[in-house]
């Protein structure tokens, strides 16, 4: 018999597929999504709770959004993916994005819309097998769940450039 790295990989994949009653049972790929749609959720709400409301329009050039107007359109891009996720109608992304402005305004659509995805990723993996059309492609709603992580990731990383070049110390680089 062979043992080493290998069998203590196996090992420590097998153990929590186990637990769950084996492949595809469970909720481990929305658990999975939601871990990492919640870190970059909260990196994205902390970084607009620390900017001064005097940066919010703050761009790093001219053809980019300001850091408001990008705050706005992960809450705003939060909304539609959550939607199709949970069958419901689907909000327009750049909603929040055209019509708040002040710090306040945009803090509380982050929230908001955090405290409405909870409810996208609670459903379980079953669930989120089924079919939705976004963007005019059949997806699984799963597949929005962890676009929508994606994406947050993604702006986070734009507004980490934000808070750097406004002297800023990133809440992912504050530490625990």
């Amino acid at each position: 018999m062979r043992s080493g790295p290998g069998l203590l990989l196996l090992a420590v994949v097998a153990a929590p597929l186990a637990a769950q009653g084996g492949p595809g049972a469970g909720n481990s790929a929305v658990a999975t999504a939601r871990s990492v749609w919640l870190q970059n959720a909260n990196y994205i709400t902390q970084s607009a709770i620390d900017m001064p409301e005097a940066n919010f329009a703050f761009k790093a050039t001219p053809a980019v959004r300001s850091f408001g107007q990008l705050i706005g359109h992960v809450a705003g891009s939060q909304y539609m993916f959550c939607a199709a996720a949970l069958g419901e109608p689907m909000r327009a992304e750049d909603d929040i994005e055209k019509t708040k402005t002040s710090k306040a305004d945009l803090v509380a659509a982050m929230k908001a819309s955090t405290t409405y995805c909870e409810k996208a990723y609670a459903l379980n993996d079953a669930a989120t097998r089924a079919e939705i059309t976004m963007f005019g492609q059949k997806q699984t709603k799963l597949w929005a769940l962890i676009m929508n992580a994606a994406h947050d990731g993604e702006h986070y990383g734009n507004i980490v450039t934000y808070l750097r070049l406004n002297g800023m110390v990133p809440p992912s680089s504050k530490g625990q």
